[in-house]
């Protein structure tokens, strides 16, 4: 019974044997061409591409503080709102403030008066001089006269003395009158009413005290979302407190750290592509190298490793490099700062540098609200200064 049931199995095991080898043989060429396709993908894009995903979206967090000391009384935004450049965050008590402006004012309008007096007795001195030189001109006229009748005998030798003593007196009143002149023009200068020097350092104490006033409203230096509140209200702040940040989500760039071996043919300029887990793999930025950190971060931190030790340990260190985006890829899917990045740069034309040779043709960030600030302050001034000196 047994050498019959041998004699059955064994055809059916010379026929899987072709289907064996059928299956290895498809295998082997699917493992092949798997082999050539990863071969030529590696050779013709993998190979150019240097990836990380310790990378993270940066961004301008600016930090608001107070630029005079005041009590905080009003807080016009809070955590995620959305505010404009110049719009007023944080109000601080204004009472101290327009007491100081107040009192400046009175000084200046004080030194104005005082100083158009001086003005006023330039020209009383100028017109005294005219006079004092008429009455001396007129006193030798009459000297001259009874001098020329002497040798008629019908002036005596007296008027002629008194005549003498006339001229002598008005000559002496015109020097005190010039010198009283002198002085008068010394005070009041050669220049304006509103150029005097009491007047100019008059008008700096008004611009002080008013421009004091005017920065108890701390204004968003920039356009942006609200971030990391704590002032509250009620709060004594001092100069340099950070009341609030304003994050401006249009200002947004990536650092991606490399290691040591992915730098060799990074350059400025290259390709980048990114993805992030906020949108996934579906949505791709794409940015470019802006440039390569002149430091790893171990060599900035706080407390730099101290690598000349007897159990020294090599560790691979990487390098920031940042990478700009473009801002309608951003306007489109806005980022956050701090999110996490997986970015590829392409590295196939590594024909540019890795150190910037030129300086910024531009500032890298300004605000114009402080300025603003200040105009509204001269104009305010400068009215006063024209009702004052027109009274």
């Amino acid at each position: 019974m047994s050498t019959q049931t041998r004699v059955e199995v064994a055809p059916v095991e010379d026929e899987q044997q072709p289907r064996r080898k059928r299956m290895v043989l498809a295998f082997s060429a699917a493992l092949a061409v798997a082999a050539l396709g990863y071969g030529a993908y590696w050779l013709t894009v993998a190979r150019f591409v240097e990836s990380t995903d310790d990378a993270y979206v940066g961004g301008n967090v600016i930090q608001l503080a107070p630029q005079t000391p005041g009590t905080v009384v009003s807080i016009r935004a809070d955590d995620t709102n959305f505010v404009k450049a110049g719009t007023v965050m944080v109000q601080l008590d204004q009472t101290d403030a327009r007491l100081a402006v107040e009192q400046a004012t009175a000084q200046l309008a004080q030194v104005i008066r005082r100083t158009r007096t001086l003005y006023q007795s330039q020209s009383a001195q100028a017109a005294n001089v005219a006079g004092r030189e008429a009455d001396l001109a007129k006193a030798r006229a009459d000297l001259a006269h009874r001098r020329a009748l002497a040798g008629s005998g019908a002036v005596s030798d007296e008027e002629i003395r008194h005549a003498q003593d006339s001229v002598n007196l008005a000559s002496a009143s015109l020097d005190a009158a010039r010198e009283q002149w002198s002085s008068s023009r010394t005070l009041a200068g050669a220049s304006p009413l509103d150029e005097h020097p009491e007047v100019a350092q008059a008008v700096a104490r008004v611009k002080e005290a008013q421009l004091a006033l005017e920065r108890t409203s701390v204004v968003a230096p920039e356009s942006g979302f609200v971030a990391r509140r704590s002032v509250q209200v009620g709060q004594r702040v001092a100069v340099g407190t950070s009341l609030l940040s304003v994050v401006p989500l249009d200002q947004l760039w990536v650092d991606a750290n490399f290691k040591e071996s992915q730098l060799r043919h990074m350059r400025i300029g290259q390709s980048v592509t990114l993805t992030t887990d906020l949108f996934g793999k579906g949505v791709v930025y794409h940015g470019k190298v802006a440039g390569l950190g002149a430091g790893t971060g171990s060599a900035f931190s706080l407390l730099p490793p101290q690598n000349a030790t007897g159990n020294w340990i090599k560790v691979v260190q990487r390098l920031p490099v940042r990478v700009t985006l473009d801002p309608a890829e951003v306007r489109a899917h806005p980022l956050r700062v701090g999110l996490s990045v997986v970015a590829d740069v392409d590295i196939k034309d590594s024909s540019g540098v890795q150190l910037a040779t030129t300086e910024p043709d531009r500032p890298v960030a300004q605000t114009a609200v402080y300025d603003a600030q200040a105009r509204a302050v001269d104009t305010a001034v400068e009215r006063l200064v024209a009702a004052d000196t027109r009274h």
